[in-house]
């Protein structure tokens, strides 16, 4: 796996999505090859220490990283209360579809292959997405991902690993019902012992490696 040097300045910006505008932090590592956008689940943020863990390990194989608010922050703030646009999922693809869009027309980002992570109900909006931009996204993960909720399984191309965690039941058998339902490459692998946030010792270490590994198989040129 490719070693890269990284910059240790992340550039903060806007990307816009229709009638909104998404805030985005960006790191992109010297002689990248790829780009990897998050998807962030239920909740979740750009600052989400988890996602943000993954990114690092991304950063360190050389693979560059657009964390991006898939929600205003006055989307979040209702969605604070009511947690309505969390499972909005038709939502949350099409603002993962701006942001497919915005990393293709980039001048930074548009000669590298793109690859999507989502985690929790945000993989069904990244699975969404690869589907509708099949000829842009090359790979997706999902970790602990709520892929049950995606609509288009069957039209999604892209190489794609599920990662879950063996005592995450529900969601691990979510994964396993949703998998042979992929068109393209795939995979699941199991985390021993990691429930659904993978906060066991090593469990989101793991996860890291293996998406690492997935994005730079199929996304290197």
């Amino acid at each position: 796996m490719t070693t890269a040097t990284i910059s240790p300045l992340v550039e903060s910006l806007e990307i816009a999505a229709g009638n909104v505008l998404l805030a985005a932090d960006v790191i992109i590592p010297e002689n990248a090859i790829g780009v990897v956008l998050f998807a962030h689940g239920s909740g979740s943020s750009r600052h989400s220490p988890r996602n943000q863990f993954v990114a690092s390990a991304l950063n360190s194989a050389g693979i560059a990283t657009v964390l991006a608010d898939l929600l205003t922050a006055k989307e979040e703030l209702v969605d604070e209360r009511t947690a309505e646009f969390r499972f909005n999922i038709p939502l949350l693809t099409t603002r993962m579809i701006h942001i497919i869009d915005w990393a293709e027309t980039s001048e930074k980002l548009s000669r590298l292959p793109i690859g999507l992570f989502g985690a929790s109900t945000g993989a069904a909006a990244a699975l969404d997405a690869a589907a509708a931009r099949p000829e842009l996204v090359r790979a997706v993960v999902s970790r602990g991902g709520r892929v049950d909720l995606a609509d288009n399984l069957g039209r999604v191309r892209a190489a794609s690993l599920f990662i879950a965690g063996e005592r995450d039941t529900l969601v691990l058998q979510l994964n396993e019902n949703a998998l042979p339902q992929l068109a393209g490459v795939k995979k699941i692998e199991v985390i021993a012992g990691a429930t659904h946030l993978f906060e066991e010792k090593g469990a989101l270490e793991q996860v890291a490696q293996l998406a690492a590994k997935w994005f730079a198989r199929y996304l290197e040129v």
